[in-house]
């Protein structure tokens, strides 16, 4: 396999890396087929090449977008450079980190939590512990997460917990004295060829680790890719081959989750599965390793259905990577779907059958944390307005597909969004928003006489939907050390 250094990937056929096209052609059928699953990107790499990539419309590849836990994955990179450079080492507790909190930690239990603990979500408690910890201390969650006993030794028990990968990263960007972002981007962002990301915030002011982080498909690949190499980039060993192996390799079992590919234990930050192991993120963030085939598949999606998605992986790719070299008789037909694919935008009509005013504010009802939608019609088209207490955003809707654009909201920040709808009878305005750099869509429905709109996620940011949060935050200054 060749070394390649630029910023892009190399491209190449599947037929070419024994790929056949005709299993990603129909892992890509599948995937459209299923109706409870939304995939918004796929990319498949083998032997180090980009074999066939894919964006449903109106996403597109030079975004960013946030990827939930997939963050995770680049926190435990960001732990290797933080080993290899003596800054912090697998066996300190996280409370010598934070020496100002050692009078109030006194449990026993607590004060043995190590960092090899918290990066395989092995702190000894059995469950959740994000709401628990901001209720405890919501400008320390450190604190707040230390300050309840863990329920068994730590290190026997796993329990997916935000706190214990926030904890790593507070961590990191103690040690380190600036975020996460700013301590990868010389070590891990720049040399992979990464460009702008952006990373949100927890208290107090640090980069969250355990989510937030917004990147490109290519960049998730990339990430895969390196691991894939065990931590080798082109001839340089960016991160220990045995952190690699320590990482993606279980450190603790977790034989009670409910999904197949959810209970085959857990690294530092990864998972493993029934096929190699992955990085993912809620809503379909994939970046699946398969190291038996020289292979990543790299995701973006707005999905509850993940085990579904992997399912498809599993039930139609795998079976077309090949030894030798297949026929490439579905080429043609997989490059037209690929260059095809689209989310459906709402089909209605342009214009209201009536002469009713549509211009008024349209309630909508608590539930979404906005308060109102305006409508305005600008020339032949269409103008939506979102309102929340404290913001707003107005973008234009396409009557004849997706619409894209990149309005300011009252803060002034970008809020790239993509809207189609129409009018589906004449008391009935329909509107589809997607927030194009996160998994979310809005479904907008505003109603005459009552004058009165219904807002409905697809799929509900896990933060509850603001538009503060629905885009790629700024680039945050380099923290005190301390």
């Amino acid at each position: 396999m060749e070394d390649h250094l630029g910023s892009a990937l190399p491209r190449s056929l599947p037929a070419d890396e024994h790929v056949d096209p005709a299993a990603v052609l129909a892992t890509v059928e599948a995937i459209d087929a299923d109706p409870a699953v939304e995939l918004h990107s796929l990319m498949v790499l083998r032997h180090g090449r980009v074999v066939a990539e894919g964006w449903w419309a109106p996403h597109t590849p030079e975004r960013t977008r946030l990827v939930y836990s997939l963050s995770k994955s680049f926190t435990s990179t960001a732990l290797a450079f933080a080993l290899e450079e003596g800054l912090v080492d697998l066996d300190d507790t996280v409370v010598s980190h934070f020496p100002e909190l050692d009078g109030d930690i006194t449990d026993p239990g607590s004060r043995s939590i190590t960092v090899r603990h918290v990066a395989s979500m092995a702190s000894g408690h059995d469950r959740e512990m994000i709401d628990e910890a901001l209720a405890l201390d919501p400008h320390e969650p450190v604190r707040g997460f230390l300050m309840v006993p863990p329920d068994a030794p730590p290190g026997t028990l796993f329990a997916y917990s935000q706190p214990c990968t926030y904890a790593l990263a507070s961590i990191i960007q103690r040690a380190a004295g600036m975020p996460l972002s700013a301590y990868l981007r010389p070590r891990l962002l720049d040399p992979l060829g990464i460009g702008e990301v952006g990373w949100a915030t927890w208290p107090p002011g640090r980069e969250q680790g355990f989510s937030g982080l917004f990147a490109r498909t290519e960049d998730i690949a990339k990430l895969g890719l390196l691991y894939l190499r065990r931590g080798r980039w082109g001839q340089t060993q960016l991160i220990p081959e045995a952190y690699v192996e320590e990482a993606t390799s279980r450190q603790v079992d977790n034989p009670d989750m409910e999904n197949p590919d959810w209970r085959q234990g857990y690294g530092f930050q990864f998972w493993m599965a029934r096929h190699g192991y992955r990085g993912d993120g809620a809503f379909g963030q994939f970046c699946i390793v398969l190291p038996e085939h020289d292979v990543v598949v790299a995701t973006t999606g707005g999905t509850e259905a993940m085990q579904a998605v992997l399912d498809h992986l599993w039930t139609h790719l795998l079976p077309g990577l090949r030894e030798d070299r297949p026929e490439d008789g579905a080429q043609p037909e997989l490059e037209r779907r690929l260059r095809g694919l689209s989310l459906a935008p709402h089909a209605a009509r342009r214009q209201p059958g009536g002469q009713e005013g549509w211009t008024s504010p349209f309630a909508v009802a608590p539930g979404t944390g906005l308060t109102s939608v305006g409508v305005e019609r600008a020339g032949d088209g269409l103008e939506v307005t979102l309102v929340e207490p404290d913001n707003a955003l107005t973008f234009p809707v396409g009557t004849d597909g997706w619409l894209a654009s990149s309005p300011l909201d009252a803060h002034g920040d970008v809020v790239p969004v993509a809207a189609s709808g129409g009018w589906d009878d004449d008391r009935t305005l329909r509107v589809e928003v997607a927030f194009l750099e996160t998994p979310h869509r809005l479904r907008l429905t505003c109603s005459l006489p009552a004058r009165t709109a219904e807002a409905a996620w697809h799929t509900t940011p896990l933060d509850g939907g603001r538009l503060a949060t629905l885009h790629c935050p700024r680039l945050r200054a380099p923290l005190p050390r301390g």
